[in-house]
């Protein structure tokens, strides 16, 4: 694929707490309740900051086992997630034994805390290293989908090093859009940002997304979903997801289906075996076209979302199992949790 500085764009909703680990620190609502918002942010960057620099100085094998202590500390001490993710494994695979769902939700912090290194050590990775970190898997589909010239949709998920995967392409020579809205603490995004841009990947406002979704498409280029948060009506429709019906972000449908751009499932997995993160694209996936426009934006997010839910299958213990994915309910539903 040629150089370009649109060819490949991700959209990330930040902002979400069960989403963001660094959001997961168990100082931070005491914090809330002792110093004014201003003194908070700072404290809190702080303390982000020196996180960051203290794993981003040590040896790769060493950051990943620091990354992945102070995931587990997460684990022991933030109860609520432990509780929701519990909580989201009974629902979602009720066949498994308390032991078992208990397993899965540690191996989720273990790869959160792999991902959090991975995250460091950007400043480390070079395009003579990041071989040994990220590898391509099935990238010819995402090439033929791109030379068709009418766009690609990258669906993808939390899972694996959602992070790791837009970071590897600027640094294979794709540098990527990436729509995202800003984090609460105006510190920590600005250093989140400056880390995601450091090889040429650049920032859209969330507020632009639809008209730059519209105008990549139109281009020929690439832009990225994470579509496996829970959403709100109009924004989201009603779709299974385990079974489950899941409120679910309709966009990627509805501009797939107006603008006939291709949509590339890809995920970054870790991958045991050869100990680095394998950035794996599929086929396209073919569209549901009925002419009847609401009940085609219903049929392709389902089939987006049963995409990304055969992946959590596959790797149940590296999807954000800690997010409340069926929060928002049917009307006349009771809550989940």
């Amino acid at each position: 694929m040629p150089h370009s500085s649109a060819r490949f764009s991700r959209v990330k909703n930040l902002a979400h707490k069960d989403n963001n680990y660094l959001h997961s620190i168990p100082a931070a609502k005491p914090l809330a309740a002792r110093f004014p918002r201003g003194m908070r942010q700072r404290l809190e960057y702080a303390l982000v900051w020196l996180i960051v620099k203290t794993i981003g100085v040590l040896p790769r094998p060493l950051a990943r086992m620091l990354g992945i202590a102070l995931a587990w500390v997460v684990y022991v001490l933030h109860v609520r997630l432990r509780r929701v993710g519990m909580r989201n494994l009974e629902l979602a695979i009720p066949e498994k034994s308390r032991h078992q769902r208990a397993t899965i939700l540690r191996g989720v912090f273990t790869s959160l805390g792999r991902q959090l290194a991975e995250l460091c050590l950007f400043p480390k990775y070079t395009v003579e290293n990041v071989s040994k970190v990220v590898v391509y898997d099935g990238f010819e589909n995402f090439e033929r989908a791109l030379q068709r010239g009418k766009g690609v949709l990258f669906l993808t998920a939390h899972l694996g090093a959602w992070e790791l995967s837009a970071f590897a392409h600027s640094l294979y020579g794709h540098p990527l859009h990436i729509v995202m809205r800003s984090l609460d603490n105006v510190y920590i995004d600005r250093l989140a940002r400056r880390y995601r841009t450091m090889h040429g990947n650049s920032t859209v406002d969330k507020d632009d997304f639809v008209r730059g979704l519209l105008s990549a498409m139109k281009a020929g280029e690439t832009v990225g979903i994470l579509m496996d948060t829970n959403m709100t009506p109009p924004q989201g429709v009603f779709v299974d997801f385990f079974g489950i019906p899941a409120c679910t972000a309709s966009g990627l449908a509805r501009i797939a289906l107006r603008t006939d751009a291709a949509v590339v499932p890809g995920f970054t997995i870790w991958d045991p075996v050869l100990r680095k993160y394998r950035l794996r694209f599929d086929p396209p996936a073919k569209l549901i076209r009925t002419g009847d426009d609401d009940a085609d934006i219903i049929a392709n997010t389902s089939l987006f979302t049963k995409i990304i839910e055969d992946y959590v299958r596959r790797y149940p213990d590296q999807w954000l199992w800690v997010h409340r994915r069926w929060k928002t309910r049917p009307e006349g539903q009771q809550s989940l949790y």
